[in-house]
């Protein structure tokens, strides 16, 4: 599980507070940035090593199931060195990670390019199990949702910014012709900038962390296995992630399709932008939503206005079924932080162990995108949207009921 994830920060002054918060946003638009990535990085390595769906998808999944494997061996890494160390490691991994894919470009193999990705999202891990917990005890619990919106929305302004770069430094420096060669120069500096952030990081101090024993009947529970609403949480954190990276995987070749926009490589690109564009609006939106109504409420209309938007992309052609798809980005963007805090709502001393399955969740990323996949091989694209449908289906229920009796407590708070 994850390591010693705070349920408290010592002292009571909240400047420094303040400044954790702004230190951890960065962390927030770094992994950001780089996991967009993977949408560009996806319809450009399928073209050069004419893959199908389904083999394509495999850079999803090995990114994401990273987030499985990794996560245990992150919390206790944390645990051991601390919270500045741990991400000064995992910047310095993500620095390795980018760095592989130079020698990937050079030999040409699919399979290190894979590997690169495996050891890049290991340190996005690192980033991830510590920053997220972090940032939900930085302040009173009844807030922990808006604050991780605020959080997430600074993630998705990273988000945005990515596929821009990877459009104008992958697919502008291929031209007509698609190489492997055209991933270097981007990753080369994103090598650059993740060691140039761990240095920073290694001049800075957080705020002391200590854990807070549990009281009342919440407390009494000695196992995370025993909160109900974290466990159903932990699917609908794995339903999330998979719905989200698996639409934007397929936009570039969904836009692609003669009937829906006929774009090349390099346009659909630029439309991704909206994509996660959206989702970063929503955050900024949900972060003051989520204040004034009780997160559940949200959560469910944005699942349920998901559904809604990917049923119609699917029974639609031309501009409306692309901009329909790109809407869903809006909706999306509330679901992470919220669902996460409704998640470790209540655990007190057992929240780090939550909070480490919810990070090990994440690993919904890998498995959706294959499955989707397998649909738009065996059927067609525009049909294969039915798999993230579908997951936002069980978010809708477990807003209204699977997180019913966590969020009612804290609601009594506000």
């Amino acid at each position: 599980m994850a390591g010693a994830i705070p349920t408290q920060v010592s002292g009571g002054s909240q400047k420094p507070q303040h400044f954790a918060f702004a230190v951890m946003t960065s962390l927030f638009f770094i992994w950001g940035f780089i996991t967009a990535l993977n949408d560009i990085l996806i319809p450009h390595l399928k073209e050069v090593f004419s893959l199908n769906y389904t083999q394509a998808m495999l850079v999803q999944f090995c990114f994401f199931g990273a987030y499985f494997i990794v996560s245990p061996f992150a919390g206790m890494l944390i645990e051991k060195i601390g919270y500045r160390r741990g991400i000064i490691t995992g910047l310095c991994t993500i620095a390795l990670g980018c760095a592989l894919f130079y020698p990937a470009a050079e030999i040409k193999v699919y399979a290190v390019f894979l590997l690169a990705l495996f050891v890049l999202a290991s340190g996005i891990t690192l980033l991830q199990v510590s920053a997220n917990p972090y940032v939900a005890i930085l302040g009173p619990e009844k807030t922990s949702a808006s604050r991780l919106n605020l959080a997430q929305a600074i993630n998705s302004l990273g988000h945005t910014l990515g596929p821009l770069f990877g459009t104008v430094l992958i697919f502008g420096a291929a031209g007509a012709a698609i190489t492997a060669d055209a991933v270097k120069l981007p990753y080369l500096i994103l090598a650059a900038a993740a060691v140039f952030t761990a240095l920073i990081f290694k001049a800075m101090h957080l705020p002391d962390i200590q854990a807070q024993a549990p009281s009342g009947g919440e407390g009494e529970k000695t196992s995370v296995w025993q909160h109900r609403h974290l466990m159903l949480g932990v699917v609908a954190i794995f339903l999330y992630v998979g719905a989200e990276v698996a639409v934007g995987s397929f936009l570039v070749n969904y836009f692609a399709e003669s009937h829906i926009g006929g774009l090349s490589a390099k346009e659909a690109g630029t439309m991704v932008s909206y994509y996660w564009g959206a989702a970063m609006i929503g955050r900024f939106i949900g972060a003051a939503l989520t204040r004034i109504i009780a997160p559940v409420y949200v959560l469910a209309g944005n699942a349920s206005l998901a559904i809604c938007l990917i049923v119609l992309s699917i029974n639609s052609v031309g501009e409306m079924a692309m901009w329909s798809i790109l809407a869903v980005g809006f909706f999306n963007s509330i679901m992470f932080p919220t669902i996460f805090s409704l998640a470790i709502g209540g655990l007190g001393r057992l929240t780090s162990r939550g909070s480490g399955l919810l990070c090990m969740a994440i690993v919904g990323g890998a498995i959706l995108p294959v499955l989707q996949g397998l649909v738009a091989d065996s059927t067609n694209v525009q049909l294969s949207f039915v798999v993230p449908a579908l997951a936002y289906v069980y978010i809708g229920w477990y807003a209204l009921y699977g997180a019913r009796r966590n969020e009612l407590k804290t609601a009594e708070t506000l």
